[in-house]
């Protein structure tokens, strides 16, 4: 499955990378904002959180991986609704109305 043109536009690519960046710094300087009333983090989560990331950023940077299966995984479609959700978990655990 090649990505379609529209995913390879500098835009996009720059959206990826702008959508990652405040999640990333979130996570490395303050990840206690992630935790939520209990005081617990959803592990499982943190985890689909951090693959959204990771497939922003190798999106974000330009590299185009050679292998299908990689190819599938870090591409937007992928990224964005899973970053949308980190966003989403980061407002619920501040106690965020949505």
């Amino acid at each position: 499955m090649r990505m379609p043109n529209a995913f390879k536009h500098p835009a996009a690519r720059g959206l990826s990378c702008l959508l990652a960046t405040p999640l990333v710094l979130v996570l490395l300087v303050h990840p206690g904002l992630f935790v939520d009333a209990s005081g617990q983090y959803n592990h499982s989560a943190l985890m689909w959180l951090m693959l959204g990331l990771s497939a922003a950023i190798v999106h974000g940077v330009g590299f185009d991986p050679q292998s299908r299966p990689w190819r599938w995984v870090f591409q937007p479609l992928v990224a964005w609704p899973l970053m949308a959700w980190g966003y989403v978990l980061l407002a619920q655990a501040q106690g965020v109305a949505l």
